[in-house]
């Protein structure tokens, strides 16, 4: 490769941007969600039950005196439930405004990838695929990348 080539593929590099994605574990699937909406990583604490809400709504947890609603990612994503472990947490998000939490059965590690890295989300008639960004292959892992402002509609948000 000839100096001016390097050249080139440095500067490609540098101004190509890196975005880092939390990754977490739902059954044997890795996810991944932007870590600029990631506020905090809790270890699970006890969920209060909210009558009447959404099936996939958890309940609400008090968090430093504020009331944070906790959704689900399994039940969201069509998945059976999961017994609560050590390694169960609850993910911290601001969505659209809205601070969320949402349970996961563990979480892994804080990947960056660069849009290169990321292919599109195969086209599927299943109603979870609309939270689907994309997928990436990193570490040698298969990572589903959700689009957290899908994730949550106004209605489900708002009640």
């Amino acid at each position: 490769m000839s100096e001016e080539e390097q050249i080139d593929l440095i500067n490609k590099e540098a101004i190509e941007p890196v975005v880092q994605w939390l990754t977490f574990m739902l059954a044997d699937e890795h996810y991944g969600m932007k870590v600029t909406k990631v506020q905090e990583v809790l270890r699970y604490v006890a969920i209060a039950p909210v009558p009447g809400a959404a099936d996939f709504v958890l309940g609400i947890i008090n968090l430093r005196g504020n009331v944070v609603t906790v959704i689900d990612a399994r039940n969201r994503f069509g998945m059976s439930a999961a017994d609560i472990s050590d390694l169960t947490r609850i993910i911290i998000l601001e969505i659209e405004g809205q601070i969320i939490g949402v349970l996961v059965d563990s979480v892994s590690e804080v990947i960056d990838l660069k849009d290169d890295e990321v292919e599109s989300a195969p086209e599927s008639n299943d109603e979870t695929s609309i939270f689907i960004q994309g997928i990436a292959h990193k570490n040698d892992k298969l990572h589903i990348l959700i689009d957290l402002d899908r994730l949550m509609s106004d209605e489900d948000l708002n009640g």
